[in-house]
Parts: structure tokens; C-alpha cells; sequence
């Protein structure tokens, strides 16, 4: 499985809230089981308890990011190190695919194991492994936050100009209509007192 794939368990948890919205999706056990996405093995293990221990790794999760985005690389690294140690993964080597050519090796790579203690342990291990992962290939500037307000998504920066600002096509969209929007009322609001300075000149040229 991709290493992205587990990074994207980060993301997906972090933006299960939208704090300036005073949103939260993560409210019961089926919310904790649809984060796991196809790894319903662990998913399956998954009770109320997870509720709440979910909501305190996510909350660690958004301050590494928060500290990258605020450009504050020692902060994100130490944070996420020690989620880390909390969290523990147990990485494998895994082939259960297989080349297609004539000699149908199996395709080795990299496998996190799910016997974690509880679901939360497991969900953890494996979002903190994946970013850590993000973080060492591709630098801790690709861990962003949505610069859209209200949005604050959390994302992770692919981009090959490493020039991503927002989470989502939509929000870049909206980002940009409302600068436009403002753009034009500064214009507007310029315009007027530029107006409003030129009468009174008039007004004495006329005398």
C-alpha cells in the first residue's frame, strides 16, 4: 500500500472538524468506522471510547500542522515525534501482489500491521506514520493549512511549485472571488474620496 494512502488518514481525521464552522463529523462509532475507510478489520474494532480518543489525536494532529503552516518546523517535528512514541506502528514487509510479467515476483513494499491495542492506537499509528513519512520525503513546508476562511482544512502540498494555499479547487475558487470582491470595494471606496477630495477645489475655482 501507498505510504500517500497513510498520510491521507492524518488528513482525513483532521478535517473530520471545522472549528470555525463549530462543526464535528467525528460524533459516534459509525463516524470513527468510516475513517478507516477499506481497513474495516481494525474499523470493526472500533467502540465508544474511540469517540473521544480520536478527538485528542486530532487535535494534536492539527497543531503539527498549524506549526508547519506557521513555518515552525521544530514544533510540527517534535510534536508529531511524540505522537510518535505514543503511537508506536509496526511496519512490514508486504508482497500480496505481483509483478505482471513472466516472472510473477511478488511487488514488495512497505506495510504498517493492524494489531494495535484498541482502534484509536491503531488509526494513530498509522495517520502519524504516514505523515512522518510526507514529511521526510517531501518537507515539513508541504503540510498546510486551507488559507480559505473559514475553511482551515488540513492538506498535504503535491504540487510540484510547492505553491498549494488552499485544500480544495473550491476553496481557491472562493478565495479568489472574495480578494476580487475586496479588490473592487478598495477601488470603489478610493474612487469616492478621490471624488470627494476634487469638489471642494472645484467649488472655490467656481468663486
Amino acid at each position: 500500500m501507498e505510504l500517500t494512502y497513510y498520510s491521507d488518514f492524518a488528513v482525513r481525521l483532521v478535517n473530520s472538524e471545522e472549528p470555525l464552522r463549530n462543526k464535528d463529523s467525528l460524533t459516534s462509532v459509525e463516524a470513527v468506522r468510516a475513517l478507516f475507510g477499506p481497513m474495516q478489520t481494525l474499523a470493526r474494532r472500533a467502540g465508544d471510547a474511540d469517540v473521544t480518543r480520536l478527538k485528542g489525536v486530532r487535535t494534536r494532529l492539527r497543531a503539527v500542522f498549524t506549526a508547519a503552516a506557521e513555518g515552525d518546523e521544530g514544533r510540527a517535528v517534535d510534536l508529531l515525534n511524540a505522537l510518535l512514541l505514543e503511537y508506536p506502528a509496526s511496519p512490514q514487509i508486504s508482497g500480496h501482489e505481483h509483478r505482471d510479467d513472466d516472472t510473477g515476483r511478488p511487488l514488495w513494499h512497505l506495510h504498517l500491521a493492524e494489531h494495535p491495542s484498541n482502534a484509536t492506537a491503531g488509526y494513530a499509528a498509522i495517520a502519524c506514520m504516514g505523515l512522518t513519512f510526507q514529511l521526510t520525503d517531501l518537507g515539513v513546508d508541504r503540510l498546510g493549512v486551507c488559507e480559505a476562511e473559514p475553511c482551515r482544512n488540513a492538506y498535504i502540498d503535491t504540487s510540484t511549485n510547492r505553491s498549494k494555499r488552499y485544500c480544495s479547487d473550491r476553496c481557491a475558487t472562493r478565495a479568489n472571488v472574495a480578494a476580487y470582491r475586496a479588490r473592487k470595494r478598495r477601488e470603489r471606496e478610493l474612487s469616492g474620496r478621490t471624488a470627494d477630495g476634487s469638489q471642494p477645489s472645484s467649488a472655490s475655482g467656481e468663486r
